[in-house]
């Protein structure tokens, strides 16, 4: 907190004048705005919060700021799971709502009722092959329910409003350029209807600041790896068919290389950006953890101890991005973030958590979700 003391210094200096002769009242102006985030208790809505990011992130408040108090929205889709939250959900600082965040009736309501600081929004449909096969339910949920959450945010106050994008947005990067990284100046080229759902919340969100003056911060983040991700992604897909010595599809050559960042790494980011960063800015979040997706298949197996024969190659996505990968400099300049997670030392940690809750993944992988397995796998061509 900072307290200005300019205002009074005329007072200051006539009671040094006329001590003897006057009883000076002396005025102290507190300016609300250079309070810091990270100094008061805070009331803090996460949106997508039984997924696997949003999650994580809860878990990482509850522990880092126990001080501060989570409201938990969820519309418990196929990747929200709400055993996931079991350990928090007796928590006397933390609430839940099973509610769609482009309900603006039962989104206000909450607004109204919890009366937020802080608005983390996770809430997303991201799955690129969900996108290229229905890209509707991605633009309505991440584009419309955006803009629900930021009106609800202008209605009813807010400190900060963060929102929490992908480097997709960026497109891509060419295999044989590995000089070459995304900056937060980098402009936007998006090649999926996921991406392009995504580009688009971002763009309304500085609108909204931009038009509007709310204050907003933006983080696009890598591929994010660790406990509670749903298993249609690579990592605990793998782990999940290897353990029951299934085919581990690999589209094409399998030589698409991702920026790899430990799901930890990243909230500790957001945490920092929603705490400390200033109004109107955007942060790069990445692992400096480059892997080809092959070479993260073998590393599975080698682990497992599995053989390779279990790689299958089938027929690429359509318009699979080559390469991503990050400069997080300014996020580190700004806020001293850096990533702390080595990948060797992340994937040993997330295959072991997913060999001691099988249970977690177990459960998941039934009905809906082994139906769609087969439509996105099971019909494609086989390479190798």
């Amino acid at each position: 907190m900072a307290i200005n003391f300019y205002d009074s210094i005329p007072s200051l200096f006539l009671l040094w004048l006329k001590k003897k002769q006057y009883r000076i009242k002396i005025k102290i102006t507190v300016h609300v705005a250079d309070f810091n985030n990270e100094d008061i208790i805070m009331k803090i809505i996460v949106t997508g919060g039984a997924g696997f990011i949003g999650s994580n992130f809860i878990f990482y408040e509850m522990k880092a700021h126990p001080e501060d108090t989570i409201i938990c929205i969820d519309s418990l889709t196929y990747a929200g799971n709400l055993s996931t939250l079991e350990p928090v959900m007796k928590n006397d600082h933390f609430r839940f709502y099973r509610t769609d965040i482009r309900d603006r009736d039962a989104i206000y309501r909450i607004f109204e009722d919890e009366k937020p600081d802080i608005v983390v929004n996770f809430a997303a449909e991201s799955h690129v092959d969900r996108s290229i096969e229905n890209p509707t339910i991605f633009l309505e949920t991440n584009i419309i329910g955006t803009s629900v959450l930021m009106d609800a945010c202008r209605k009813y106050g807010i400190r900060r409003y963060h929102q929490v994008s992908t480097d997709e947005v960026y497109g891509d990067l060419p295999l044989d350029r590995p000089d070459l990284f995304f900056h937060e100046d980098t402009p936007i080229h998006t090649s999926s209807p996921y991406s392009t759902s995504k580009a688009s919340a971002d763009l309304l969100v500085m609108a909204y600041h931009r038009t509007y003056g709310l204050p907003v911060t933006i983080s696009r983040c890598s591929n994010n790896y660790g406990p509670y991700q749903f298993p249609e992604k690579l990592i605990p897909l793998m782990i999940a068919n290897a353990l029951a010595d299934k085919p581990l599809p690999v589209y094409g050559e399998g030589k698409n290389v991702r920026d790899w960042l430990y799901v930890e790494d990243h909230c500790k980011a957001i945490d920092l950006i929603i705490r400390k960063a200033g109004d109107g800015e955007t942060y790069n979040i990445g692992g400096h953890n480059e892997m080809a997706n092959i070479d993260i298949v073998k590393l599975i197996c080698d682990y497992l101890d599995k053989p390779y024969s279990l790689i299958k190659h089938v027929e690429d996505r359509k318009g699979h991005d080559q390469r991503y990968a990050i400069d997080p400099t300014k996020i580190h300049n700004d806020l001293g973030w850096l990533p702390e997670t080595k990948f060797a030392d992340g994937i040993k940690k997330t295959i072991q958590w997913y060999l001691d809750n099988k249970k977690w993944w177990e459960d998941i992988i039934s009905g809906d979700y082994m139906n769609y397995y087969e439509k996105m796998y099971g019909n494609r061509k086989v390479l190798s």
